[in-house]
């Protein structure tokens, strides 16, 4: 058995059978190892941010690991933007990227890079030594990938470590579970919400599925406390049937506004609120400068056992549902309000949405609270590029849930090949294009920052010159696609899309 075969039954073996692929030549023992021993569906991306990107969807929706496998440093470099969406958004992923072997990396071939810095910004690294090594090493990657509430793993594998005869497979090693939060730390808590001050529950990660919200809506109830989500998350459950949670916005006045009065913000598995960026003249934390930070719970530990616990201390008795109104399709042009509102009328049940919306998508998170029920993901670090990847994999991470990808026109450009991975793959995607011709969330941040932009500078926000053809493109990565002008052509191909199998694109002219 050479390195390369033990990689891939350790691999196997620890739970991880899907792997997101962009390979050269130092990875192709690796290739051929996939060959001779089955089980591990293979998936290939044309770009390594789609790479990555999947493989973060995926793990959010499967709940475990997928590994990567990209080639070399510069391979590595072109996923590190989703690698870093990924880490903030506390996914595990096995990170596997090929190197130049042992013996040829101090001549300085072309390839060779500093691979360990570059992905040590990203989370844990180790580079294999000897073929003998390779199993151990991936073992104890998947289990440091799925330490904590999950991280990045990357396993740098010298060509020749591959190659080699003398692997060994190596046994699954234990992960930890969920640390439990201390009864004295929800003691404490109880009695800062008993004191009737101004509160907020501020959830994030494993907080935002149904039964940890609806156990922060008793404690609400319960209160007076108010219940958010932190700006950006992992993966909301919510829609009808389930308790509607709002989230801290990203523009630093409105998040202020919500903020304001706040004395105690409580933080179950979020980050203290802080804005995006810094502006002349502006705070950089969100809450009240009077107002105490409190943690309940640590993304890592039991976030769902502190809110039932949590509860129960305050008595707190079970909350009742709200109910909403069904709405109908809208017609007529073209709106964020309008859109939000056929959004949540022609939502398919179970479905699963990736918002890469950006600026056109403010509104549609409240407007969508009584859609069906449905998981609600976010490109989590800001990096955009994020959202067709993270539908990818959400969609294999998930089979037989359909997918809707929310998608800002320019930020679709960046890894638009993961259409091609959803043909290839005949993947229940569903992806809108929001087509303004521009970058307009930087028209935004050009006002929010005090700029006074001429001409030069609003050209380089200008993607309408020439148009950017999205049903042509997406047909061209074999994806069928159509365009929509208005409201009632929308409604129309959303419905088909949403019922037939594979991967459908939608054009919306919002400009």
């Amino acid at each position: 058995m050479n390195g390369a075969e033990s990689l891939v039954q350790t691999l196997l073996d620890s739970g991880i059978d899907t792997c997101f692929a962009n390979p050269g030549t130092s990875e192709m023992h690796f290739v051929a190892a996939l060959d001779r021993i089955p089980g591990m569906r293979c998936v290939l991306g044309l770009f390594e941010g789609v790479v990555t990107g999947a493989a973060d969807g995926y793990a959010r929706m499967a709940g475990r690991p997928a590994a990567t496998l990209l080639h070399c440093g510069p391979g590595l470099a072109n996923g590190l933007a989703n690698l870093h969406n990924a880490r903030r958004a506390g996914v595990p992923i096995v990170n596997c990227v090929g190197d130049q072997a042992t013996y040829h990396r101090p001549l300085d071939a072309p390839l060779t890079a500093d691979s360990e810095g570059w992905a040590r910004g990203v989370g844990w690294v180790r580079t294999s030594r000897r073929a003998a090594d390779v199993g151990a090493d991936a073992a104890v990657a998947v289990q440091a990938a799925r330490t904590g509430h999950g991280q990045i793993a990357t396993l740098l594998l010298p060509s020749d470590t591959c190659w080699d005869e003398g692997g060994v497979v190596a046994a699954p090693l234990p992960v930890p579970a969920a640390g439990a939060v201390a009864p004295a730390s929800v003691q404490a808590i109880a009695r800062v919400l008993r004191s009737g001050e101004p509160a907020i529950l501020l959830l994030g990660q494993a907080g935002l599925r149904a039964t940890a919200i609806a156990d922060a809506h008793r404690i609400a109830a319960a209160t007076g406390a108010r219940v958010s989500a932190q700006m950006f998350n992992t993966r909301i459950e919510r829609g009808r049937g389930r308790f509607a949670v709002e989230k801290v916005p990203y523009p630093v006045d409105a998040a202020m506004a919500m903020l304001a009065g706040v004395k105690h913000a409580i933080l179950v598995g979020a980050t203290p609120p802080v804005g995006f960026f810094a502006y002349p003249g502006k705070p950089s934390t969100l809450q009240p400068a009077e107002a105490q930070v409190h943690v309940l719970a640590r993304p890592e530990q039991d976030l769902a056992a502190a809110l039932a616990d949590l509860a129960d201390a305050l008595a707190a008795p079970a909350a009742k549902v709200p109910t909403y109104r069904e709405a109908a399709p809208a017609r007529g042009p073209v709106s964020a309000e309008s859109f939000g509102q056929s959004l949540a009328a022609l939502l398919p049940e179970g479905a699963i949405i990736a918002d890469e919306s950006i600026t056109f998508g403010r509104s549609l998170f409240p407007a969508t609270h009584g859609a069906a029920p449905h998981d609600w993901l976010q490109v989590m670090g800001g990096a955009i590029g994020g959202g067709m990847p993270l539908a990818t994999g959400a969609a294999i991470g998930a089979p037989g849930r359909r997918v809707v990808n929310l998608q800002a026109d320019g930020s679709a450009m960046y890894t638009l090949q993961a259409l091609w991975t959803q043909a290839r793959e005949r993947l229940d995607v569903t992806t809108v294009i929001f087509n303004n011709g521009k970058y307009a969330i930087l028209l935004h941040e050009l006002a929010n920052v005090g700029a006074n932009p001429g001409r030069t500078a609003m050209d380089m926000l200008d993607i309408g010159s020439p148009d950017l053809d999205f049903v042509k493109l997406s047909n061209a990565m074999g994806v069928e696609a159509a365009r929509a002008e208005n409201m009632t052509e929308f409604n129309d191909l959303f419905a088909h899309a949403n019922r037939r199998p594979g991967p459908f694109l939608i054009e919306l002219m919002t400009a």
